[in-house]
């Protein structure tokens, strides 16, 4: 299967988001932490993803993949405390579960303290609420504060450093690969957000330039279930243009984007807003372009997008109203017409 367009960020998968998709002319969808899956036992059950995949294709739309299990799955995995183990247990029955359910893509990030925001609402273009990042206001705590992947004690966390980081996503890794392996199923790493050298909420960022994400599939040593979660927007944050290039230069030809999220900021570290296609660091059709011929054959999702006039908020909202607004739409619309002009097919026939 080719370069595709899927719709994406799911956050609750019903009719309205089914029809909007629909109306969208798109045929893939992607799940992110789906509050359709019951999160009490600590694992996924299979009888509710194949339930969750029956649905979607029943809708005439390919489960492409489901990303970030919930953040009680596997906060003591994140953080190297005791009782990992057992949640590595539990982590392993998911992944095993999805392959059973016809699901083969798993994304995860590895942020104890998950994405900091220190504004939700700043204005974009033509007043358009974008959410932005600086780092002189860190001090205020994450914006994101409440949201369903940021721990609640965030603020109280003694500080966990690289080094101890690394350690915790090598363990990680030991344990999932081979599961993932034998049930294939990839695991798509995700990369920090904001890309930052600064600990936030008490934990060194270590996924944070080109060459943290290179060391990460590194200590995969070369698994084939070990993939990238190509955020641009993340990547974008590091260095613009030219992060976004090397990213796509090393992992593209290696195999190893297993999907991207189709966003971009204005500016970098230590400071950048969220933005509309077209006008941030990048240039979506080079970068499209680059991705085609780097060997890329994977999909392309929406991303967080900016909430426009009527728009309930921005992507921190994770209502069906928030989601199906127009700056989704615009966004969508905009990479339909960049598929079409450069003779890709959005659904990837």
């Amino acid at each position: 299967m080719t370069i595709r367009l899927a719709l994406g960020h799911i956050e609750a998968l019903d009719e309205d988001v089914i029809t909007f998709a629909q109306q969208l002319g798109l045929e893939s969808v992607h799940l992110h932490t789906p509050t359709n899956l019951d999160d009490s036992v600590g694992y996924w059950r299979l009888d509710e993803l194949s339930a969750l995949r029956q649905r979607c294709e029943d809708a005439g739309l390919r489960l492409e993949a489901i990303e970030n299990v919930p953040y009680l799955h596997w906060d003591k995995v994140l953080r190297g405390e005791p009782g990992r183990d057992e949640q590595l247990e539990n982590y392993c029955r998911t992944i095993q579960n999805m392959a059973d359910a016809g699901i083969s893509t798993l994304g995860h990030h590895f942020i104890p303290g998950y994405v900091w925001r220190t504004d939700l609402r700043a204005r974009g273009r033509g007043g358009a609420l974008v959410t932005a990042f600086d780092i002189d206001r860190i001090g205020e705590g994450n914006k994101l504060a409440g949201y369903k992947l940021t721990p609640a004690d965030a603020a109280e966390q003694a500080l966990v450093d690289a080094e101890q980081m690394w350690q915790n996503y090598e363990y990680f890794l030991r344990a999932v690969l081979p599961v993932a392996e034998g049930a294939g199923v990839r695991l798509a790493l995700h990369p920090d957000d904001p890309p930052i050298d600064v600990p936030l909420g008490g934990f060194a960022r270590i996924m944070s330039s080109p060459e943290g994400l290179m060391k990460a599939h590194q200590i995969a040593e070369d698994s084939p279930a070990w993939a990238l979660n190509l955020c641009l927007g993340s990547v974008s944050e590091m260095d613009g243009e030219r992060s976004v290039n090397t990213v796509i230069d090393y992992f593209g030809p290696r195999g190893r984007i297993a999907y991207v999220h189709f966003r971009d900021v204005q500016g970098t570290v230590p400071r950048f807003a969220e933005s509309f296609l077209g006008e941030g660091n990048y240039n979506p059709a080079a970068v499209v372009r680059r991705l085609v011929q780097r060997g890329f054959d994977g999909f392309l999702i929406d991303d967080h997008v900016p909430a426009m006039l009527g728009d309930a908020d921005t992507w921190a909202d994770t209502s069906t109203a928030a989601f199906c607004s127009r700056g989704r739409a615009h966004a969508l619309g905009y990479l339909t017409g960049l598929f079409n002009a450069l003779e890709l097919d959005v659904n990837g026939r």
